[in-house]
């Protein structure tokens, strides 16, 4: 069934000097990732100590003829590698504007790292060929082509900037211009990039056809749960019993299991509270472990160092701290004063977990920081106003996040001379993007950027303004999706029905037009229970639907960010003009900082 199985790092995989090139089937779905999966990539890559662990990817190899390219067909991966390809695409592109800095040898892996994106011969031949669904190969080329490493296309694709394969190539621009210190030369940093990117590791397994390809992706995606790093912890934690009776032994395992019940069954979430509680306390574990940081690559390490120094004193601080992160991360625990339980919740729902390790430290130590649970509650809507900004703007980097709190912790542990809740504010409004930066993003595109973010912007505002008799559950859930959604009041789709191209302006081009440029901008947005009802209607039926018991299922839902809404007749570019500066201003109000 297989024909070889080895472990690749990326200058292998795409080897200079090998003619080899991937080919994405049609059959196989578009490119999805979305930017939660950039950053993650570019945050683990970029930040492993060593070649990061891609995971692995399933071809098929089907080449007859020695001399011939070898096309691979890549039936599993394609995701990680068509990523995995715009970022060298985005270091390309970084490298080659600093091209007059470079010195020959330097120059020559500017020339190499063109090579692991397109063959030498046939001339500028990509190594990588998306499928054609929504337009990929097209756009992937054209990243080519915008990054330098192919000439310039005469006839770039319609709408491209609109679309992921792009996006993803300009973001990694972004960050990786983020990341390059005045400390020393960029091309330099750049350079060493590049180095980090070649030394990630993929497992590349090679089949000859596709029955056997399915048979292999169905049983590496069924083979059952292998052993994480919170297994390995634990298997170091009860092995440092060895040789006690079995009643130690016991009571270890049953603080073990009392630690992960906290914690619940996310391993994401336990994952992170491990990494996190080294993060935060780093400063009290440095006399056993002298870690920088923790990784998921050096997880491992630091516990078994933790556990070795002392089993006891380990589970009893732990213990302790999982129950705050608990409460904090949404364990099992919740918090036994309703404000700080709802604060922690607002938190998690402005995507705030890097901000945990901090509140966990807090917690920890609210004694002797003499902190209310007041306090903790003002501090919380500060890290939701930080956490909202840094996610609508992109600013900070996400892996500065990391940085940024173990600096505060650290501050704390050592002391601070003012009051506390001040002293944060003022380091997260020195890192965070500016008021003007944060404006510009609220008018733009907020819904196609960042759903979630616009959504819980969207639902903030309308819950500030409800009263006991208006009050309904924004966040309430339908299986796995919330009940209440964004509805785009004009709508979205390709064919805009005749009622709505009438209401902007009679001409399709220009309804075209206007949805082009404001249907995902906030004045154009609503939170509904029924957006699946309302979809294409008309807009007096937005306003106006009622379900077959006569009650109200439009956008007459009792919300009061709907109120200059329902009070039009009619809905045209300038009545969302009006409204997204309206809602622009309203939400910058509620998300300051300063």
């Amino acid at each position: 069934m297989i024909d070889s199985v080895k472990d690749c790092a990326v200058s292998s995989l795409l080897g200079v000097d090998h003619k080899i090139v991937y080919v994405i089937p049609p059959y196989q779905r578009e490119y999805t990732w979305s930017k939660t999966h950039w950053e993650d990539l570019i945050d683990d890559v970029l930040g492993a100590p060593e070649g990061y662990f891609l995971g692995s990817i399933i071809c098929i190899n089907q080449q007859k003829d020695a001399t011939d390219i070898a096309q691979l067909e890549l039936v599993d991966g394609q995701q990680r590698i068509t990523t995995l390809s715009i970022l060298l695409a985005a270091l390309y592109s970084c490298l080659a504007a600093r091209k007059g800095e470079l010195d020959e040898d330097e120059n020559a892996s500017l020339i190499n790292l063109r090579r692991k994106l397109v063959l030498k011969e046939p001339a500028d031949h990509p190594r990588l060929t998306p499928q054609r669904q929504n337009n990929n190969a097209g756009d992937y080329v054209a990243v080519l082509s915008e990054a330098g490493v192919i000439k310039q296309l005469r006839n770039r694709p319609g709408n491209l900037g609109n679309r992921r394969i792009m996006k993803c190539y300009r973001y990694f621009v972004d960050q990786i211009e983020a990341r390059i210190s005045p400390a020393e030369p960029s091309h330099s940093q750049l350079l060493r990039m590049v180095e980090q990117v070649s030394a990630a590791v993929l497992v590349k397994i090679e089949v000859k056809n596709h029955s056997d390809a399915y048979v292999l992706f169905e049983s590496l995606n069924n083979r059952g749960a292998q052993l994480t790093p919170i297994d390995l912890i634990k298997n170091k934690l009860l092995a440092s019993t060895h040789g006690k009776d079995a009643l130690a032994v016991e009571a270890v395992f049953e603080e073990w299991m009392g630690i992960i019940d906290l914690l619940g069954d996310d391993y994401s979430l336990q994952e992170r509270f491990f990494r996190q509680y080294y993060n935060a306390f780093k400063e009290v574990l440095n006399d056993v472990v002298n870690e920088p940081v923790a990784t998921r690559s050096n997880l491992i390490r630091i516990y078994e160092k933790l556990i070795e120094h002392g089993h006891e004193e380990f589970v009893s601080r732990i213990s302790a701290a999982a129950d705050f992160y608990s409460q904090i991360a949404g364990g099992s625990r919740s918090s036994e004063n309703p404000a700080l339980n709802a604060g922690f919740i607002r938190l998690r729902r402005a995507q705030g977990a890097p901000s945990h390790l901090l509140l966990m430290y807090l917690m920890t130590n609210q004694g002797r920081l003499n902190l209310t649970d007041g306090d903790l509650v003002e501090i919380c809507d500060l890290l939701v106003a930080f956490f909202v900004r840094r996610n609508v703007t992109g600013l900070p980097a996400t892996y500065e996040l990391q940085r940024l709190f173990m600096a505060i912790t650290h501050q704390l542990h050592h002391g601070v001379g003012e009051p506390i809740f001040e002293m944060l504010r003022e380091r997260l409004v020195g890192i965070s993007s500016s008021d003007d930066l944060f404006r510009e993003k609220l008018a733009g595109n907020a819904y196609e950027d960042s759903y979630d973010m616009t959504r819980f912007i969207l639902c903030s505002l309308a819950e500030a303004s409800m009263t006991d008799e208006t009050r309904v559950d924004l966040w309430a859930m339908e299986g796995k999706r919330h009940a209440w959604s964004v509805e785009h009041i004009f709508p979205q789709g390709a064919n805009i029905p005749a009622s709505w191209v009438e209401m902007m302006g009679g001409s399709p081009e220009v309804a075209k037009a206007v949805q082009a440029e404001h249907v995902h901008t906030l004045g154009n947005l609503s939170i509904t229970r029924f957006n699946a009802t309302l979809s294409n209607k008309s807009f007096l039926d937005k306003l106006n639907a009622r379900d077959s018991n006569g009650n109200s299922v439009g956008l007459k839902n009792m919300l009061r960010i709907n109120d200059d809404v329902i009070s039009e007749s009619t809905w045209t570019k300038q009545h969302i003009v009006q409204r997204s500066q309206q809602l622009v201003d309203a939400a910058f109000s509620y998300f300051r900082l300063k």
